[in-house]
């Protein structure tokens, strides 16, 4: 029996097919070879090949969401929870750099095709930041907004706080930075930055 075409299984052969021949030679011709189908069956789930490659590259990053939101609906102490997360964030970024060399160019080479996809990708992400951050500030352990004050105690709202904490750790997750992951130091380096950000929110 013929197995049914589903779109996770067109997704499974883009990837495969953009890994062997990059995002420059890669067709929707290709994908339906390599799953024995026409190509007009593969758009008959992705009306285009625009639409195929940002099913694909949202799949590969959505892959990391999941993984992180163990983290964040765990109850245990919000540092302890955000250093995971951010442990998680990095070491995620970097096994797809390292491990998944090929989709990972891929992903560099067509985030300003699919920079919808790589907001969204932003977004969820700096909402989980914002829950762990929440949550530290109703155990206490984070500092919360002074009532009306704009001293030392004064801390942004969860969101905005969660963009900072983003956008301070970039160098550890943003693929511009990635041929930096493997050099020596590294760790060190990303330890003091979580530090830094762990004194920045504590009360």
């Amino acid at each position: 029996m013929t197995e049914t075409l589903t779109p996770e299984r067109i997704l499974e052969a883009t990837e495969e097919v953009l890994r062997r021949y990059g995002p420059a030679k890669a067709t929707v011709v290709d994908v339906a070879r390599a799953l024995g189908v026409s190509h007009g069956s593969v758009y008959r789930h992705f009306p285009t090949k625009a639409a195929l490659r940002g099913a694909v590259i949202k799949r590969w990053l959505d892959r990391t969401a999941a993984e992180l939101e163990s983290v964040v609906a765990d109850d245990g102490p919000a540092g302890e929870r955000l250093d995971r997360w951010l442990t998680g964030l990095f070491e995620a970024k970097r096994h797809k750099a390292g491990d998944d060399p090929e989709l990972f160019a891929t992903y560099q080479t067509l985030i300003g095709e699919l920079g919808g996809v790589v907001d969204q990708h932003i977004t969820d992400l700096e909402a989980q930041l914002a829950r762990i951050i929440e949550d530290g500030r109703a155990q206490g352990e984070f500092a919360a907004p002074a009532p009306g004050g704009d001293g030392p105690e004064m801390v942004a709202d969860p969101a905005t706080a969660a963009r900072a904490v983003f956008q301070a750790t970039a160098h550890f997750h943003d693929p511009v930075h990635a041929p930096e992951w493997t050099r020596p130091g590294v760790a060190e380096a990303f330890r003091a930055v979580r530090e830094l950000v762990q004194r920045g929110l504590r009360a």
